[in-house]
């Protein structure tokens, strides 16, 4: 998020969200169109991204597109670049004990 605040990018008035949803799990694709749809939001580049956050332009992309299995570390350096944040849930686990 330095890195944004340093360019000026984040004075845009965006409201922050989440990508966390309610009892239901994101798929990678869903994933990828939100980062996607916040770096336009933004106005930036996939690669002007990329070099933000210190990754590869075709990270930027296929995890844009929903491919490839990105570290964790990657995932959340992209997200973090863009001022969003990604959440983890405890599931609600029905069963009968027997």
């Amino acid at each position: 998020m330095d890195k944004l605040l340093a360019l000026g990018i984040a004075q845009t008035g965006l409201a922050l969200r989440s990508l966390t949803r309610n009892f239901e799990m994101m798929t990678q694709q869903e994933i990828g169109n939100a980062i996607k749809e916040r770096r336009k939001k933004l106005g930036i580049n996939q690669q002007t991204l990329a070099d933000l956050a210190s990754v590869a332009v075709n990270t930027v992309v296929a995890i844009e597109r929903g491919e490839g299995n990105p570290q964790l570390a990657t995932l959340l350096t992209l997200l973090d670049t863009l001022g969003l944040q990604i959440g983890i849930d405890i599931k609600q686990l029905d069963y009968e004990t027997v």
